[in-house]
């Protein structure tokens, strides 16, 4: 992995109550990371997701897509990495790999479908992120 070739990327740890009985992380946890450094993300582009949220409108997952490739165990550190995709007028793309470290293993692809509901709960993007994936390309 490249830090590079993502617009941002972001360092965890595994904490042991993440691990299941087998001692590795249990599947359900990864889209806890994910979720994390998708705020994170948009926390560094100025884009406060509680205030959306105050001001009614909604950040949601309609879609999420997850191929794990190898399991994290308790301790080990890890990176994400992201990027964003318009794919069409009223959804996007967010783009999610998890390698560890340091040898930057695979550990999880994921491809997450996002849209923005408004006050109505109709889609809607605001033009915050209609900015942001004017620039923000895989």
């Amino acid at each position: 992995m490249q830090r590079d070739s993502y617009v941002f990327t972001f360092e965890m740890s595994v904490r042991d109550y993440e691990c299941d009985m087998q001692g590795i992380v249990n599947n359900s946890v990864y889209q806890n990371y994910i979720e994390h450094v998708r705020h994170e993300y948009l926390k560094q582009v100025g884009i406060d997701f509680s205030q959306y949220t105050r001001q009614g409108i909604n950040l949601v997952v309609v879609r999420a897509e997850l191929d794990y490739k190898f399991p994290l165990t308790s301790g080990d550190t890890f990176v994400v990495g992201l990027n964003m995709l318009r794919e069409s007028a009223l959804k996007f793309a967010i783009y999610q790999d998890i390698f560890r470290l340091p040898d930057h293993k695979p550990v999880l692809k994921a491809k997450i479908i996002v849209t923005a509901l408004n006050q109505r709960g109709r889609p809607e993007i605001p033009e915050a992120f209609a900015t942001l994936f004017s620039t923000t390309m895989v």
